[in-house]
């Protein structure tokens, strides 16, 4: 909760810019704050605030929350405009300097692999050392060790053995170490696609969610496999014991999504600790070589008509489709329905989440650079779907509480109180909205102006801010006993 009786707000020493622009104001001194962001209407979703303030920042924390006008260094004019949380994207693939560049002019402040995974935890948190765009984190992921324990030749998802081999018991067991490992490295959560290692026996998977349990760490899982949907993941780990984030459930529910938000609510009623997630398209993306694809030979002409090749954006046939499944690639699917969209988006059950990336040199899946933005813009502002204040709840405080009780630092992010993280949005209620498309897929937001990380303005006026890298790794606490 925001503390307003704290708050001594001091006058301004000049008159502030009347355009939402950066400003210089006075020198340092007791009551100046590094960045003050003046005049918006501030949404905080914790507390639900929605009110015109001022935000004191200091360093990397929001130190106050006035009524009145503050003093600061640096002073943003947001009259008119909306200052909430930084968005938190539970599911982003693109891990790279490219992809976070689109993540961030969408209003990712934070954007984190929990799906996928990673497969040494260690060495992917070092490589991103130093600093990036926005703040940065990951699973150890049951499909990148598998691969790398069955010698799986793919590129980012299995296309061997890894999908369509089962593990010994010797080498279940070196998959099991090695995600104890990955936790105890500091993994934010366990990330499992059991869609994409069908192989994978029903103890292979329950044994990772014992893991999981044991750390306190929530499971990640794109249903498939031997977890056959979303009743199956919730029935393994109910038996498990392990926390059930559900990803997608728009896309693995389909034209059910009706009835699996009720079966997650329902399992949410008996006590069972189960999130979910939604991202804002009807279409779907995935490797064209991985197992989700297996059976492509036994289908009908027609099937083949919703899938699309980003590089050329050409539809696919039966001869296209096998001339690109041996070459590997992204392919993105027309599967869904607008319909069943909204009501994943409509549900208090869902978290938005992008599942967005990794495109590569522009080409891929719209969701990458617009997912936050079209729920505020669409799905909020113009069909009235949710409520703005809704929306942003969807995009921060939500995913901050799925994973604070491992991730202490979550506590701190993904709201607008003093001693919070300064990671903030800033934008145009009537203007936000994305412009990103099947076939210019990076095409940046209109509306978004200012994206703050850790107390650093790394969006202005809606374009990226060179040279700044205030992201930081967002990570469990790392504990004794991991063996390489």
């Amino acid at each position: 909760m925001h503390r307003l009786s704290r708050v001594l707000a001091v006058p301004l020493l000049c008159t502030l810019a009347s355009s939402p622009a950066l400003a210089q104001h006075g020198g340092p001194g007791p009551e100046t704050y590094d960045l003050v962001i003046a005049n918006g209407r501030v949404i905080d979703p914790e507390s639900g605030l929605d009110a015109v303030r001022s935000i004191g920042i200091r360093s990397d924390r929001i130190v106050t929350i006035a009524e009145g006008p503050l003093r600061g260094a640096r002073v943003i004019d947001a009259a008119g405009l909306v200052v909430a949380p930084g968005f938190i994207d539970l599911h982003r693939h693109g891990q790279d300097e490219e992809n976070y560049r689109y993540a961030v002019l969408d209003g990712v402040t934070t954007g984190l692999e929990l799906e996928v995974g990673v497969g040494d935890v260690d060495a992917w948190y070092r490589e991103r050392e130093g600093g990036q765009l926005i703040n940065y984190g990951a699973a150890v992921g049951h499909i990148p060790v598998r691969m790398a324990v069955l010698g799986d030749p793919g590129e980012f998802l299995p296309s061997g053995p890894g999908a369509d081999q089962p593990a010994s018991p010797e080498q279940i067991a070196e998959i099991v170490r090695r995600i104890d490992r990955g936790l105890r490295e500091g993994a934010i959560a366990v990330g499992l696609g059991t869609a994409y290692t069908p192989a994978a026996s029903r103890d292979e998977i329950i044994e990772v969610l014992r893991v999981a349990a044991r750390h306190g760490a929530s499971a990640h899982i794109h249903t498939g496999g031997p977890l056959r949907g979303i009743i199956g993941a919730i029935e393994a780990t109910a038996e498990a014991g392990a926390a059930l984030h559900i990803v997608h459930i728009n896309s693995t529910a389909g034209s059910r999504i009706g009835e699996m938000l009720d079966t997650v609510s329902a399992a949410r009623a008996r006590g069972q600790d189960v999130t979910t997630e939604a991202y804002p398209y009807a279409a779907s993306a995935t490797r064209i070589e991985s197992a989700l694809y297996d059976d492509w030979e036994s289908q009908p002409d027609e099937w083949f008509q919703a899938f699309e090749w980003p590089e050329t954006g050409e539809r696919l046939t039966r001869e296209t489709f096998a001339k690109y499944r041996a070459v590997g690639g992204t392919v993105i699917r027309h599967g869904n329905r607008e319909e069943n969209v909204r009501i994943a988006i409509a549900s208090p059950l869902t978290m938005i989440a992008s599942d967005g990336g990794p495109n590569r040199d522009g080409k891929g899946h719209p969701r990458g650079a617009g997912s936050f933005t079209r729920v505020l813009g669409r799905y909020a502002r113009d069909e009235g779907v949710l409520t703005l204040a809704d929306a942003l709840a969807k995009m921060t405080i939500m995913p901050a509480r799925r994973l604070e009780a491992r991730v202490p630092e979550m506590k701190d992010r993904g709201r607008i109180r003093a001693g919070a993280f300064a990671d903030l949005v800033i934008f145009d209620p009537d203007r936000v909205i994305d412009r990103a498309t099947y076939r210019e897929p990076v095409l940046p937001p209109d509306g978004m102006r200012y994206v703050i990380v850790n107390g650093v303005p790394v969006v202005e006026n809606g374009r990226i801010v060179e040279g700044v890298r205030p992201g930081r790794a967002i990570r469990a606490p790392i504990t004794a006993g991991a063996t390489r």
